[in-house]
């Protein structure tokens, strides 16, 4: 056990290490706790890797040689991410009821969800740059080092697979297919929007004594973060890392911009 004042989160917080609040499942009177069996890497896990950026490679030829086709596609996954997320706030209602203010889309990879509905629907350029370099690095590091907290073979798990894996065979999707790609000088505008945006969340972290971000801890489960070392150092690593990471997303783009 171990206390310390994390003024992020305005609180003292009194847990042993790595422990955060999970998700509780409701039977009439009865709570439930999910527990996850998970392999990190294992069999599953590599496969679903692998097929995320071959799907979107599939998805992407058709594209290319007819823009109806295109069309249609990306209207079709843009509308498949929002129903998908619809639903998933509906069995949290339904399973958990309403546990403000935990459980909130206020995290990165909700931000680059939303922006990526919005990019595959409407093809608006900012939404499109946002969702590209949040996305990509958002929620290729949540498949990558998931933070489970259900069985593999859960609605949870599938949920989870579903929206991140989407998000980038979405973004890959407009890229690949030629639908869309960031402009010139996309990299600062994201970095200072997504900036802007670690300082709300850290002040609604501050109010509501919550760890939207990973701002105030990290997750329970392996993650990179754990190689940035201790709060808040992990912060100041990731901000840092985050330059390079996007020039590399920016890479292939510099040449024709």
């Amino acid at each position: 056990m171990f206390s310390v004042v994390n003024p992020v989160c305005g609180r003292l917080l009194t847990l042993p290490p790595r422990q955060v609040w999970r998700p509780t499942l409701r039977s009439g009177a009865k709570l439930s706790t999910m527990r996850t069996d998970f392999v990190l890497f294992g069999a599953a896990h590599l496969a679903i890797i692998a097929a995320i950026p071959l799907l979107a490679g599939l998805l992407a030829l058709p594209a290319r040689r007819l823009p109806a086709v295109g069309r249609r596609i990306r209207l079709a996954l843009g509308c498949f991410l929002l129903v998908n997320e619809l639903v998933w706030y509906a069995w949290r209602i339904h399973t958990e009821g309403v546990r403000f203010p935990e459980g909130l889309p206020l995290h990165l990879c909700d931000l680059a969800l939303w922006m990526t509905v919005l990019a595959a629907l409407t093809l608006k350029q900012w939404s499109v740059e946002i969702a590209y370099f949040a996305g990509l690095g958002g929620s290729s590091m949540a498949v990558l080092t998931p933070d489970l907290w259900a069985p593999l073979l859960s609605y949870p798990t599938i949920y989870f697979f579903l929206a991140h894996g989407g998000v980038i065979i979405v973004i890959l999707f407009l890229v690949w297919g030629k639908l869309a790609r960031p402009r010139s000088g996309c990299l600062w505008r994201v970095l200072a929007i997504l900036n802007g945006y670690a300082v709300l969340i850290a002040l609604f972290n501050f109010a509501f004594r919550t760890n939207y971000l990973y701002l105030c801890r990290k997750p329970a489960g392996a993650s990179l973060l754990d190689f940035m070392g201790p709060w808040p150092a992990y912060i100041l690593v990731g901000e840092l890392l985050a330059v390079p990471v996007f020039w590399l997303l920016w890479l292939p783009f510099r040449r024709t911009a």
